[in-house]
């Protein structure tokens, strides 16, 4: 256990230290790894690396999620964004008892559309696509009844009419949870990596994301809680932004107070989401999140709105899994996200 924690510690001490990448404004390559993988994941702001329970598509939040319950089982998430642009992954999972391992793998992929392929000076030469795709195997281990750790290997590679792209990234995640799965706590560094091959000469590197989360079932309540910090390789994610500024009655800049400044930025940190598990056996779910930093990015000026929150629901019958998300990304829109998971070899133990 010590030698885990310390372990686990020192990476977390050397990503910090390294030079923060730009998350605001300037788009990284690949980062399409970091949108949600299931529509359980959309509804709940984006970020789920706590809960250890059927779900196969976890294992792309975080690989030490997997475990024994999503043996055989297959998962499948397509997402629909704005302006014909649709993403997605699809996984299957096993446990190895004689080796103590869960296993996946999958494809991550997202589909930019189609566009006018023109000239310099305007003129029309066709189309072409854009795409991008990951494909992923991972494994997890229990170390003990309380502890589980796992990790991703990860290739992805870009498309944009005739230039190309492609890299390699690692997800290494650590797990505590108690034995009756009440309350957990997990550490994650997802998508460190190399780019081998980029659109120039100048290689970019896949930016990657350092979490922290926990989550708590309640007692006397059929809700769970769950709090993830993201980003926290880079501390700073304050930015300016020409449309949100204020003036007094003299026309003079009103500025935010330090302290207001400090707060926005830990709050920017932080990924909200709540779980209502209702039913017998826990068949309906309603689920709801907030990211404040989607809100702080992506609101229009003072106008408030729903922009940062998201909602979903699951269903869980006999032979299926069936969930649904939305989340909310600017007042004109919101992404709709769908996800299925099955067992399509035992149907008779699900």
């Amino acid at each position: 256990m010590k030698k885990l924690t310390f372990l686990f510690l020192i990476l977390t001490t050397c990503i910090w230290d390294l030079q923060g990448q730009q998350l605001l404004g300037t788009p990284k390559i690949f980062d399409f790894v970091h949108t949600s993988t299931s529509a359980r994941m959309n509804a709940l702001s984006g970020s789920l690396i706590t809960i250890a329970d059927d779900d196969i598509l976890q294992g792309f939040a975080n690989p030490a999620l997997l475990n024994s319950e999503q043996h055989n089982q297959v998962g499948f998430s397509h997402s629909f964004v704005f302006a014909g642009i649709e993403n997605g992954a699809i996984n299957y999972g096993r446990h190895l008892d004689s080796l103590n391992l869960s296993i996946h793998g999958g494809i991550q992929y997202i589909n930019y559309g189609t566009f006018d392929l023109t000239d310099e000076f305007g003129n029309i030469n066709g189309d072409f696509k854009a795409s991008e795709i990951a494909m992923v195997i991972g494994a997890s281990r229990k170390l003990n009844e309380r502890i589980t750790v796992g990790l991703n290997a990860r290739f992805m590679r870009a498309s944009y009419e005739s230039y190309s792209a492609s890299a390699v990234g690692l997800d290494a995640g650590i797990l505590y949870s108690n034995p009756d799965n009440t309350f957990a706590i997990a550490g994650l560094i997802k998508n460190y990596g190399t780019t081998l091959s980029g659109f120039t000469e100048e290689r970019e590197r896949p930016r990657h994301d350092v979490q922290l989360g926990f989550s708590k079932r309640l007692s006397h309540l059929p809700f769970r809680i769950n709090v993830t910090f993201h980003q926290l390789q880079q501390w700073n994610l304050s930015f300016d932004d020409p449309n949100n500024i204020e003036t007094d009655f003299f026309g003079e800049t009103e500025e935010d107070s330090e302290f207001s400044q400090k707060f926005q930025n830990f709050m920017s940190h932080i990924l909200f989401g709540g779980e209502f598990m209702l039913g017998a056996n826990e068949q309906f779910r309603l689920r709801a999140g907030y990211n404040h930093l989607v809100n702080r990015q992506l609101s229009v000026g003072t106008f408030r709105d729903l922009t940062g929150f998201s909602l979903g629901v699951g269903f869980n019958v006999k032979r299926f899994k069936l969930d649904y998300g939305m989340a909310v990304y600017h007042v004109h829109g919101a992404t709709h996200q769908l996800s299925m998971r099955l067992n399509p070899f035992t149907y008779n133990q699900i």
